[in-house]
């Protein structure tokens, strides 16, 4: 088969056919790729501008070619990589004035963007943000996984904080495009994945408390390895009574920014005792488990596993919906319920659950005093690693997921399920919305990976 050739608009990007660099503005990256059954290709026509200034940045990761079998990958030490920022080379940008109509986006070099110091997200805090991973499998191609559910979960949190949201195509699409364009930092098949984060934020500037007059949406990836430095190996929680990270009635169940901000005094004051995270306690009576800084929490008892129940102050991760699935398929009791810290210290195992965190085992929790521990200290229980190697066997796509994948071609919109498009919808989603206030139960339902085919 002839190799496709398709150009995708790219602003500020030299071309390395024009010589003298010097080529009108918006310039043309040319992405040159053949659609094959195996192993993925995907060439830029020039070298990322940034990539020196990177290796400068980062010698210790940065070092000699890693021949992993996979083409065009980027010269990495993927054995030293960790959960920290490593720039890569584009982004995607779409704007939203105050009709509510999203531009068309397009892939620019990453880099910062402009913003007026009178913008609604710098002032009043009006920004939400995601975060899903694509992997790279054995015979090269990439998958991410269930992003549609991110999609459904922007629009939702985007409505609660007046902000107009990408629509499902949109956000796929986005997404799609964001890491076809970076994929050669795509990590090896068991070296790390590609964390991607988009945001939704208020660009516009204003003075008053109101709605932005304009909106920017942003993709970003970034390789990563293991949230916790130690991977597998059980981490350690410290309760926190004082602080409390979301109140009801309030934004607990969205993934606002200001969720996070309101965290790190308490977590860098665990950090500094020598503890992993938070564990963070209700705000009414200040007895029930709610989650962890930025992930969910079960526990396991005579081997029915338990997740504090979502009554509004607790954000429904896409993670935490697939350990249970995965739990009820694997033939567990799973219950969503209210669990008070008592119990939860009197379980036989914890862990946490999160995109960012994958599944952590808990190996103690202290509370007041009293530290609990679980298991043996350095060896994750044996319900969390059953539920770890089928999670992300999931994920890299090495385990069938009963038809729980959307697949799509390298160009245009993943559109062929068109049930998961119908999803963005209005009436689709007023009815997924109105089931998420009640029930906090959106994510009940979906295919689960996307196959970037190549």
């Amino acid at each position: 088969m002839e190799p496709l050739i398709c150009a995708v608009r790219v602003r500020g990007f030299a071309s390395p056919s024009s010589g003298s660099g010097t080529v009108p503005s918006p310039r043309l990256l040319l992405l040159s790729r053949r659609i094959w059954s195996g192993p993925a290709h995907c060439t830029v026509s020039s070298a990322s501008p940034g990539l020196v200034a990177r290796r400068r940045r980062f010698p210790s990761l940065m070092t000699t070619a890693h021949n992993t079998g996979t083409p065009d990958l980027v010269d990495f030490n993927w054995d030293a990589l960790g959960f920290q920022l490593v720039p890569t080379d584009f982004m995607y940008l779409m704007k939203c004035s105050s009709d509510g109509i999203f531009t068309k986006g397009e892939l620019v070099p990453y880099g910062p963007i402009e913003l007026n110091p009178a913008a609604a997200v710098l002032n009043y805090g009006q920004g939400l943000l995601e975060g899903l991973r694509a992997h790279r499998k054995e015979d090269g191609s990439i998958i991410l996984f269930r992003p549609h559910e991110n999609a459904l979960r922007m629009r939702i949190g985007a409505d609660r904080l007046c902000m107009p949201a990408p629509s499902v195509e949109q956000f796929l699409e986005a997404v799609k495009l964001t890491v076809l364009a970076n994929k050669r930092w795509v990590p090896p098949l068991g070296k790390g994945s590609l964390y991607i984060r988009p945001q939704l934020i208020g660009s516009g500037a204003i003075l008053g408390v109101a709605p932005a007059p304009q909106y920017t949406f942003i993709v970003f990836v970034c390789p990563v390895g293991h949230y916790f430095k130690d991977g597998l190996s059980p981490i350690s929680l410290l309760t926190e009574e004082e602080y409390h990270r979301a109140a009801p009635g309030g934004t607990g169940d969205i993934k606002t920014i200001g969720n996070y901000a309101s965290v790190v005094s308490a977590q860098r004051r665990a950090k500094e005792k020598g503890h992993s995270d938070v564990l963070y306690l209700d705000p009414v009576h200040n007895k029930f488990v709610e989650e962890v800084s930025s992930c969910n929490i079960f526990m396991v008892k005579d081997n029915v596993i338990s997740t504090p129940l979502l009554t509004g102050t607790i954000l429904p991760g896409i993670t935490r919906k697939s350990i249970i699935e995965i739990s009820q398929n694997l033939g567990f009791q799973v219950e969503e319920r209210h669990i008070t810290i008592d119990e939860l210290l009197g379980a036989d195992e914890v862990f946490c659950t999160g995109t960012a965190v994958v599944l952590s085992p808990v190996g103690s929790i202290t509370y007041r005093g009293r530290r609990v521990q679980y298991g043996k200290s350095q060896e994750a229980g044996v319900v969390s690693q059953q539920l770890y190697a089928a999670l992300t066997a999931i994920q890299k796509g090495v385990a069938e997921d009963r038809d729980w994948q959307l697949h799509g071609t390298e160009v245009g919109l993943l559109c062929c399920d068109i049930n998961i498009l119908r999803a963005s919808s209005s009436s689709s989603f007023q009815a997924q919305k109105a089931t998420h206030i009640s029930s906090n139960r959106l994510w009940r339902s979906g295919r689960w990976r996307v196959h970037l085919q190549n």
